[in-house]
Order: C-alpha cells, then sequence, then structure tokens
C-alpha cells in the first residue's frame, strides 16, 4: 500500500509526535494506546494521519507484532528532538516533574541497572507518573550515543571520553571472588588464582573487565574459559564447578547470593559508577531533576549490603 503526502504538515503537532514515539518504546499499539491513555481506535486514528503527512507506512506487521521502518526509527530520533524543545519552550524555566509527560531512556547493564534502577523507577511512579522510563543495555558505552540523544542518562563503570560528556561517579565498589565451596577451595595465592579457570563478562564490542586491563599491565593473565554478556549469566556456570569469578562485591547479596567470596590474591582496580549525560542537558531543569532523583536512590539501594561487604564499598 502507497502511503501518500495529502495532508498539509501543519497538521503535525505535539500529539503526533508522542504517539510516533509511545509506538517505537512499545511497539505495540494496544500498549501505546495504554501509555497514552486514549483508546486503540484512537492510536489507529493518528498513525493513519501521521502516514499521511510523512507518506511512509511507518510499522508493518511481523508475526503477531509490528515492526518499525527505517523511516519511522529516523523519524523518531527527530519527534524526541522535538518534543524536548516542546517541553523546555513551554517549561519557561519552571519544572514541575507531576506534569512531566516523556519518555527518559537510560542506559545500564544488568549490574548498575538492577541495584539502582528499580528505586528510580519507584520514585518516578511517585514523583513524575507521566514519564515512562526505558532502559536499554549500555555494552561499551560510546559518546556519539550521548551526543545523538539516543539515551539521556549512562551509568557505568566507564565513562566515554569527550570535552562534551560529562560524568558524576555515584559509588565506589571493588572486586571480589566467587566460587562453589562444594566443589573446590578458594585460591590461596597469586599462582593458584591465575591457574584456575576463571568465567568472566565481556561486553560488547569485545571489550573485557578493566580487570584484566588491569592485571595485563602488571604482566598477569587470568586463565578465562568461560565469557557472558553480563554478570547475571556467572552463577549458572559456576555452581557445581570448580570456575572461579571475579565481579563487584555487590553482587555478593543479589545475583552472586549462596557462592563463597575471597579476595583475589592479585591487584585490582577500584571500581567506580558514574551517572554520564552530555552537557547539552547540563542546565535542563527537567535533566537536572532526573539526575538527582538518581543520586537519591544510591544510598537506599546500598543499604542492603554495604554492611555485608563494609569497607569494600563506599559512597563518593
Amino acid at each position: 500500500m502507497q502511503y501518500m503526502s495529502k495532508i498539509d504538515w501543519s497538521e503535525l503537532d505535539a500529539n503526533l509526535l508522542r504517539l510516533l514515539v509511545a509506538v517505537l518504546d512499545s511497539g505495540s499499539i494496544t500498549r501505546a494506546a495504554q501509555s497514552l491513555g486514549v483508546t486503540q481506535s484512537a492510536v489507529s486514528h493518528l498513525l493513519n494521519k501521521l502516514r499521511g503527512i510523512t507518506g511512509d507506512a511507518l510499522f508493518v506487521k511481523s508475526g503477531r507484532g509490528i515492526v518499525a521502518t527505517a523511516r519511522a526509527e529516523a523519524l523518531g530520533r527527530q519527534a524526541r528532538d522535538l518534543l524536548r524543545d516542546l517541553e523546555r519552550f513551554a517549561r519557561s524555566g519552571d519544572f514541575d516533574a507531576a506534569r512531566w509527560r516523556t519518555t527518559v531512556t537510560i542506559a545500564a547493564n544488568d549490574f548498575q541497572r538492577d541495584l539502582l534502577l528499580p528505586g528510580l523507577a519507584e520514585r518516578l511512579r511517585a514523583l513524575a507518573p507521566g514519564v515512562m522510563l526505558r532502559v536499554v543495555p549500555s555494552g561499551v558505552p560510546a559518546a556519539e550515543s550521548l551526543r545523538a540523544d539516543a539515551y539521556q542518562l549512562i551509568v557505568s563503570p566507564r565513562p566515554p571520553d569527550g570535552t562534551d560528556i560529562l560524568q558524576k561517579r555515584l559509588f565506589v565498589d571493588r572486586y571480589c571472588g566467587f566460587y562453589d565451596a562444594s566443589v573446590r577451595d578458594a585460591p590461596r595465592n597469586r599462582a593458584e588464582y591465575l591457574a584456575a579457570e576463571h568465567a568472566t563478562v565481556v561486553y560488547e564490542p569485545r571489550r573485557s573487565l578493566d580487570l584484566d586491563q588491569h592485571l595485563a599491565a602488571d604482566g598477569f593473565e587470568r586463565r578465562i574459559t568461560i565469557a557472558v554478556p553480563g554478570f547475571s549469566a556467572l552463577p549458572a556456570f559456576i555452581r557445581g564447578t570448580a570456575l572461579i569469578a571475579t565481579a563487584p562485591a555487590l553482587l555478593a547479596r543479589r545475583t552472586m547470593i549462596g557462592l563463597r567470596q575471597f579476595r583475589p590474591p592479585v591487584p585490582c582496580p577500584d571500581l567506580a559508577m558514574y551517572m554520564i549525560w552530555h552537557a547539552r542537558h547540563q542546565q535542563d531543569p527537567a535533566h537536572s531533576w532526573l539526575r538527582d532523583q538518581l543520586v537519591a536512590c544510591v544510598r537506599p539501594a546500598l543499604a542492603t549490603v554495604v554492611q555485608q561487604v563494609q569497607p569494600v564499598v563506599s559512597y563518593r
């Protein structure tokens, strides 16, 4: 079916832009209608109107669902920019979180995601119910993603380089060794640690933990036999085996629960965690408020584990 642009582009408004973003984020007409508080028929009607304006199908059927066209993806990025500009225009320097209507995208891998973002989601539900929180994997964070506004925040131990990239340290953890005590004992020294078989995390695109870079600088190398894309996958490979893993100590009461711990007998770097954003948002009241909310989540998130792992965890 061809979609001809028969409707004057001046009929394009914020509601249509919000509609496009909602369908892109949810991948569903039904879920988009729920997030916008309208009926499915209203979404379908407005989507047809938007198709007429853009001259593109925007979304096509794929199995039981829908998939966005390349044109819809490109327009979605522009729509997010326009909606943020409209929000700033309407606020005129005054920001009321309770009236904020937007989608916030935060990039974080599993460790920081599970530790901090549930608390942020709870705060948003209470203080800014019109905000949809979208969480995506950060992999190895790239400055280009922040510059393109693909994410509003990244939470990562590795801030990307760039004079336009800003950061705030949230907390500092340290590495801890984990093993299955029913199968093996903890390595007693550096030689046993390096000779053991290790399971580790490698983030795409093929970047190892900073621990391994730190060890390599001192002339050491772990014997890695299993590499997984996130810390949450490690326990399944460790339990019932002689494998060991070196991971953030904060995981002892979460992902690694039930496994025995040891202090690695090799020099390990501190594991600092950062909140990262683009300089364009530095003075934006809404973004500043969002950053404050994430910072406020840190101490409660660590409260249940800090007593177990002191003195290896500290607030910064």
